[in-house]
């Protein structure tokens, strides 16, 4: 499982509880491989020739880099830096940093520099529990507005009973200022990877057990605090197994991770009025894939997947033509021409049935890179 800590026994505990909901899934469908992964600066060949339009950020190895114009750019140290996600603005970026025992918020400018730290998740100086004690901030997230900090946090906890919760807060504050907004299922992981939603409330990744006793994931809504009683919508149903949503720019549809109990990762889209999502197509069905990522010109979804079995996550793009074809004109018959040869019969007046639409297939962006399938990208436009 990725990123499970092993440094002290009651730490292993806490971090098999508290990550599993995010980590199960993916982590442990990576095998080891004789080659290891190159840092995406030294990978050779460098990105394919296909260069995808404006600024992607994401993680490796604790490091966070960028890829513009077919080149990466490493922006961090390898020091537990993870989970980029951009100000609504994209001036500025949000990244967590991991330490042994928490994780923190911060702000880093477009080129990787600190700009400030958001939480302080440490323990007290004066306690000599730093695992009870200390907290873990994932997935930050900013509100339309650029005011408001979504993120999965470890608190209520008890104990070694440590699920997640969606908290917010506001940016400049303390999390002493944020409301609790969801209600984790315990000993799930809890609820991960809030996306806020234009209209208010978020959209995020509850995880419980399913129809057959394991553990799967289900997309949910709500527009209300943990306190009003309001428990919000499931979106998905717990079979379908979907995690990992992603709102398109125009804010119509959403793109989502789909296991269905199984060995297996589609990509589905389905369309999405701000409420309710509509039915679902899988666009792709024979890749493990992670994390999906819309281009903020609409040109097509990133994501990330293996080249080969279980191989480390490559950066792969699947360009709109291949899940939104165009309509192919129907291919007219020819209209006879005026005293031209009669041989009985006159033409009909239909059309030529329409050409098959090509097949349009996913772009292997990188060849040895091995990126984080637990961490979402960011891309800038």
């Amino acid at each position: 499982m990725i990123a499970r800590f092993s440094l002290a026994v009651g730490l292993s505990v806490l971090m098999l509880l508290t990550s599993v909901g995010t980590y199960m899934y993916l982590g442990g469908r990576q095998s080891k491989v004789a080659v290891p992964a190159q840092k995406p600066t030294a990978a050779s060949p460098r990105a394919h020739a296909y260069n995808l339009s404006g600024t992607l950020y994401l993680s490796q190895s604790g490091a966070i880099y960028s890829l513009s114009t077919g080149r990466f750019h490493q922006l961090t140290p390898e020091d537990g830096w993870t989970q980029p996600s951009l100000y609504p603005d994209n001036s500025n970026l949000l990244a967590v940093r991991r330490q042994p025992f928490y994780s923190d918020v911060y702000v880093l400018g477009r080129y990787g520099q600190v700009v400030r730290k958001v939480t302080s998740n440490t323990a007290p100086a004066r306690s000599h529990d730093t695992t009870g004690d200390s907290h873990w901030s994932f997935y930050p997230r900013l509100s339309p507005d650029g005011n408001t900090l979504w993120m999965s946090y470890d608190s209520p906890k008890f104990g070694y009973d440590v699920p997640f919760s969606i908290w917010a807060m506001p940016l400049g504050g303390t999390i002493r200022q944020g409301k609790l907004w969801t209600n984790a299922i315990d000993y799930t992981g809890g609820d991960m990877q809030p996306i806020p939603l234009r209209g208010g409330g978020i959209m995020y990744t509850k995880f419980s057990y399913g129809p057959d006793e394991n553990l799967v994931g289900q997309l949910w809504r709500t527009t209300r605090p943990t306190p009003s009683g309001v428990e919000g919508k499931a979106l998905t149903q717990p079979g379908e197994d979907c995690i990992q949503p992603s709102i398109s720019p125009d804010g119509t549809q959403v793109v989502m991770v789909c296991t269905f109990e199984k060995q297996i990762a589609h990509l589905e889209i389905a369309s999405w009025n701000g409420t309710t999502l509509g039915p679902r197509r899988a666009v792709i069905v024979d890749q493990m894939v992670a994390q999906p990522t819309w281009a903020p010109d609409g040109s097509g979804i990133a994501y990330l997947a293996p080249a080969v079995g279980s191989a480390p996550f490559q950066l792969w793009f699947l360009p709109k033509d291949a899940y939104n074809p165009p309509v192919p004109s129907p291919t007219p018959v020819p209209t006879p021409i005026p005293g031209g040869p009669y041989n009985g019969t006159l033409p009909s007046p239909s059309t030529a049935p329409a050409a098959a639409a090509p097949v349009i297939k996913p772009i292997q962006i990188t060849t040895n890179d091995g990126f984080d399938a637990t961490s979402p990208m960011a891309w800038a436009p």
